[in-house]
């Protein structure tokens, strides 16, 4: 369920921004709540916050500047990926040589 809060701004009316909660940030963001929440320590994703002592939501466009960067790096190459795994140390299924 996604929420509305609008902020003030001075003389040129108000501007709405869009919050998220976590079973939409889920939808948008395919990471489990652990690396997103790891992320969020190590200050590479967009900190939550409270509304209410009970109901955390996150800034939607915070989120899509975050995912437009992550493409432009992975575009670039300039993410880590993980190193493949090497098949022929399997327990089960070993390769064949």
């Amino acid at each position: 369920m996604a929420t509305d809060v609008s902020t003030a701004t001075s003389g040129s009316g108000t501007r709405s921004r869009r919050t998220i909660r976590r079973g939409e940030l889920r939808r948008i963001v395919p990471l489990a709540d652990t690396t997103i929440y790891e992320l969020e320590q190590r200050g590479e994703f967009p900190r939550r916050f409270n509304l209410t002592a009970r109901c955390v939501v996150w800034d939607l466009e915070e989120v899509e500047t975050w995912l437009d960067e992550r493409r432009r790096a992975s575009d670039a190459a300039q993410i880590n990926k993980a190193p493949s795994p090497d098949v022929r140390q399997r327990r089960a299924r070993p390769v064949r040589q």
